[in-house]
């Protein structure tokens, strides 16, 4: 079993440093060419893989190109345009909403600040911080999604479930320059080794300071739970 460091902080910034080794390229998989483009497509993400949301929304952005071609397709058609994507049909009704408040409320521009994004059907912290970062470039928080979700407790840097009070822990404990890579660096290694249900611990570079590792204990120290 690893031994975690000596603080949080000490975690947190030697997860960083060794997994921007391990992928230095880390960014998001979701392809976009516009601000709209990107809100879809993350709100597409939800519970949905975005090697899936790619393949949809290759087809999707060239029939809907502003929020105005969203605001004046019906629910039925825009589920029809997703099918394929997990909860198409409540997505369906997100997209034509959020076209119909960009329109009314914001000119017909994607907006640019936490509670105006929120605000916006389907749209909660974690799409709302993935917007800013991307579309924006304004980084206000840290994108908490399975992976992160999933990694943060294993990592020892959490004991908490929900997505907002996981990020209420990361921040303090990620320096603010790599709040919006921590997210990436998670999901890359989430995918390629620490998955959810057997997680490749021999392979992983942060098994020596992991206290969930399994290399000789079948217990997930952070969770608490067995594997």
């Amino acid at each position: 079993m690893g031994v975690p460091l000596d603080s949080r902080e000490a975690q947190a910034e030697e997860v960083v440093e060794r997994l921007q080794e391990e992928y230095p390229d880390s960014t998001i998989s979701l392809r976009y060419s516009t601000r709209l483009e990107l809100l879809v497509a993350v709100v597409l993400s939800a519970q949905c893989t975005d090697e899936r949301v790619n393949q949809v929304t290759a087809d999707l952005f060239e029939t809907y190109r502003t929020p105005a071609d969203y605001a004046n397709a019906t629910e039925e058609e825009l589920a029809d345009a997703i099918y394929g994507i997990t909860f198409h049909n409540n997505k369906g009704g997100y997209l034509q909403g959020i076209g119909e408040k960009i329109v009314e409320e914001h000119d017909g521009e994607v907006p640019d600040t936490m509670s105006a994004l929120t605000d916006l059907p389907g749209v909660g912290r974690k799409t709302a911080n993935v917007v800013l970062q991307h579309g924006h470039d304004v980084v206000e928080g840290i994108v908490v999604d399975t992976h992160v979700q999933r990694l943060s407790r294993r990592l020892g840097l959490t004991e908490e479930e929900r997505p907002e009070a996981i990020e209420r822990d990361l921040l303090p404990l990620v320096p603010e320059a790599h709040w919006q890579e921590f997210t990436h660096l998670l999901i890359d290694h989430g995918r390629a080794v620490c998955d959810a249900r057997n997680p490749d611990c021999s392979a992983c570079v942060l098994e020596d300071v992991c206290p969930s590792s399994k290399l000789d204990s079948d217990v997930d120290l952070a969770s608490g739970e067995a594997w």
